[in-house]
Order: C-alpha cells, then structure tokens, then sequence
C-alpha cells in the first residue's frame, strides 16, 4: 500500500510541476507577443494607437484648385523645402498667422509652383494636430524679399504662402488666406 501511495504522490506532484511548466511557458510568450507587437508598433505608421500620435500624425496642407497635397516639416532651409512644405518658425502652427514656405521650380519638389493660378474665393485646407481648418485666398501679391510684415502675428487666424518669384530674385510672391468658419 506504501509503494501505491508513493506512485499516486509521483503522479501528482509530476501532474503540479507539468502544469506549473505551462503556465510559465504561457505567460511568457504572452510577454515576448506583447513586446513585438509594441516593438512593431513603434516601428512602423501603420497604426497609431494614442491620443497623441493621431493628433500630430498628419501636418498638411490641401489646395484643390491646384491639385497640391504636401506635408508640412518646421523649418525653411534647402533640406526641408527639398521634401516638404516649410513652416517659418516664428509663426503660428494653429491660431494666428501659419505661415509656410515652398520651392516653385528647378527643385526636387516644386509644392509652390502653380500659387500664381490662385484667386480671391480659392479653398486652401491646413491640417494640424488632428483639426482641419479651411481658409479661402484673401490676396495674392508680390513683396519684396525683404518684407517680413506679412508674416507678422495676427489677431485673427490667417494662412501666408510664400515662395519665390521666376527671375526676380529680391521678390517674393504671397499668398494670404483668411479662415472660413463652417456652418
């Protein structure tokens, strides 16, 4: 009766170690799947899963009457117009006066190149931080290059679109949108 004892206490205690071993194993597979698929998450855009990374996921700029779909990078220097629209620094990202920068021609990128076709009325739509503002073109004019007033804070929310001038290297064209408050 002893050795049956002793063959059921095997039994059982093999029994509790074999399901001691799967849970272990279990939980830290569960673990390794987790840091994957954070690790992967990390990694790639493809899925954004906080409050924080939808909102400043897309910075954009839209303007249909020209066909222009162009992300939006701070700075103005050759290495970021070379990719992206600009964003002059000193200005606002959402309330006040955006202002924004692009090359027109001879670059690998030419976002700029048709703002001489907008008129007074045209639709330029601003993306940031997860709102889309729509702003109709208020002006479209030549300053010298030199003239920074009208990228100067405004009181009311305003988009300025700068870019150069064909042959006329101390001018600059500017575009100014006012914001239109949907129905």
């Amino acid at each position: 009766m002893i050795t049956c004892f002793s063959k059921k206490k095997i039994i059982s205690l093999i029994l509790i170690i074999f399901i001691i071993l799967l849970i272990i194993i279990f939980f830290v597979s569960k673990k390794d799947v987790n840091q994957n698929v954070e690790g992967y998450l990390a990694t790639t855009n493809e899925i954004k899963n906080t409050d924080e990374s939808i909102n400043t996921s897309i910075w954009q700029i839209q303007i249909p009457k020209i066909n222009l779909i162009a992300n939006i990078s701070e700075g103005t220097t050759n290495e970021i117009l070379n990719e992206f629209v600009g964003h002059f620094e000193e200005t606002a990202k959402d309330n006040g006066n955006i202002g924004l920068a692009g090359h027109n021609r001879g670059y690998k990128v030419n976002y700029f190149e048709n703002l001489k076709d907008l008129n007074k009325g045209d639709e330029i739509i601003y993306l940031y931080n997860g709102v889309q503002r729509k702003y109709v073109v208020d002006s479209n004019s030549i300053i010298k290059d030199t003239d920074w007033s009208k990228l100067e804070n405004t009181t009311d929310n305003r988009i300025t679109l700068i870019t150069c001038v064909e042959n006329q290297p101390e001018y600059r064209r500017c575009i100014q949108g006012i914001m239109v408050i949907d129905p």
